[in-house]
């Protein structure tokens, strides 16, 4: 077999093994002229699970067939054993989404669900979608959360109603990438990348300049990383709320997460704040600061507060895990505390809604 330093061709590699398995794991996951431990984690990623038994098959076969071990019965019981933790570890992490759910991340909805056949919906989001300090411009991409706007989405459409999708700018709104990590991911972002018509809405999303708030009978805000940067800050989205809410359908109003920001600046036609003395909840303080997130510009329970709502939330051994939804005494707001609402969130606002006819 040619070597060159420490490296193997992998055509000759995948002939000289013994075990058919192992050889169609090899021919799977080996790249031209690579190390004679030849796992590439970037095509491994794709499959989670075949890469963690194609590792272990890698190194467990690589003993069998003698390529790893030169030195005899103790190395190849030292690389069984490296085997063995790497499966562990991979059990493991392919048993953290139902860990994380267990926790309390996106929580199961098992409350009333209601029918509106006939009524809108409106999603508004953020057009944000760089994590820096203000006025940086690079930095970690971000934008809304994914379940933030699939929960939301789904919870309307399935109930019959008619929903859009709007953002600050419009155009293709920017969604955080981590939210849709296998870990975090749920049912309904999973539907959401499997649906072109929700896609197409996200792409070509509404301007908020541009939207005619007196056709919804619910506005809600989603929120992210994102929407810390511009919801607060868009005189044009505090200008629709306040109409939405004098409008003669009486929309319910509300959101998830730093989605609620986008209350923080609509005013009453006195000139007063809309929201103050108001039941609200939003991502916690707590929250921001456990997750190390501080660099963004506003905060939404400390927002909240400015704007005189009477802020609420639970609180978890890492709030992160926590959920929590508020609703005015005049059933007009409902407000979710995080990223765990949504679904709450949603279905509350249709059932109040519901309750009017």
């Amino acid at each position: 077999m040619e070597r060159s330093r420490g490296r193997v061709s992998d055509s000759h590699l995948v002939d000289t093994f013994k075990n058919p398995l192992t050889r169609r794991f090899y021919a799977y996951f080996v790249s031209k002229d690579v190390n004679i431990y030849p796992i590439r984690p970037a095509a491994g990623a794709a499959c989670f699970p075949c890469f963690i038994l194609a590792l272990y098959m890698s190194i467990v076969g690589g003993v069998s067939d003698g390529l790893l071990s030169p030195s005899g019965g103790k190395l190849k019981k030292l690389v069984i054993a490296a085997g063995v933790v790497v499966t562990l570890v991979g059990i493991v992490l392919l048993s953290l989404p139902s860990l994380l759910h267990s926790a309390g991340l996106h929580p199961e909805y098992d409350g009333p669900t209601t029918k509106l056949p006939g009524k809108r919906a409106l999603i508004i989001t953020t057009s944000h979608g760089v994590l820096a300090a203000p006025g940086e411009t690079e930095g970690q991409a971000t934008g809304v959360f994914g379940s933030e706007m699939t929960h939301p989405y789904y919870t309307f459409l399935d109930g019959g109603m008619e929903v859009d999708i709007a953002s600050i700018k419009g155009g293709a709104i920017p969604i955080d990438p981590s939210s849709f990590y296998f870990v975090v991911k749920t049912p309904h972002d999973d539907r959401y990348l499997s649906d072109p018509i929700a896609q197409a809405k996200a792409n070509n999303s509404i301007p908020i300049a541009d939207v005619d708030i007196s056709q919804y009978d619910i506005v809600f805000m989603s929120g992210g990383w994102g929407a810390a940067y511009d919801l607060a800050q868009s005189p044009v989205l505090a200008a629709k709320v306040s109409e939405s809410y004098y409008d003669d359908r009486q929309p319910v109003i509300g959101g998830v997460c730093h989605g609620v920001l986008g209350l923080v600046n609509a005013r009453d036609r006195d000139g007063q704040l809309l929201i103050a003395g108001r039941r609200m909840t939003g991502v916690t303080d707590k929250q921001i600061k456990e997750l190390g997130i501080e660099v963004t510009p506003k905060h939404p329970e400390t927002e909240l507060r400015e704007a005189g709502a009477l802020f609420e939330s639970q609180n978890a051994f890492r709030d992160f895990f926590a959920t929590h939804v508020a609703v005015d005494e005049e059933s007009r707001f409902v407000t979710g505390q995080n990223q765990n609402s949504g679904l709450e969130t949603a279905h509350t606002m249709m059932q109040l809604l519901s309750e009017r006819e």
